[in-house]
């Protein structure tokens, strides 16, 4: 079965960390770009960082640049999002997909119903 499957997601505290991780089962991850995108209540879904096939190019939106950092273990089938210095604002659904993008900028900026989507894990941040 072709799936990819978020987890980490949970309650933080302002200020904290969570590491969110975005498991590929019955296709190789290796060969797709990957992306980490949310969605708040009543908000558009956005993309937040983005890494290449191969991991040499990443992006990210600048309201998360310099607190989130995505990476990838092909050998584990698997990419990851570290968050933190975590905000308020950061509460949403995280949604993690692969697809063979022109770019990683584009794959995070052009959001669409394109390559292969999790069901999302949620992430809160509060007191």
């Amino acid at each position: 079965q072709v799936q990819l499957v978020e987890s980490g997601g949970g309650l933080a505290q302002p200020g904290g960390s969570l590491r969110l991780s975005c498991a590929a089962s019955g296709f190789t991850l290796e060969h797709y770009a990957v992306g980490w995108f949310r969605q708040a209540p009543g908000k558009e879904r956005e993309g937040i960082s983005c890494i290449s096939s191969g991991g040499r190019s990443s992006y990210y939106a600048d309201s998360v640049k310099g607190r989130f950092i995505i990476s990838r273990d092909d050998a584990k089938n698997t990419a990851y999002l570290q968050m933190n210095s975590l905000k308020p604002e950061d509460t949403a659904v995280y949604y993690c997909s692969a697809d063979l993008p022109p770019s990683v900028q584009n794959m995070c900026e052009v959001v669409g119903p394109y390559g292969r989507w999790g069901q999302g894990t949620q992430v809160t941040v509060s007191s």
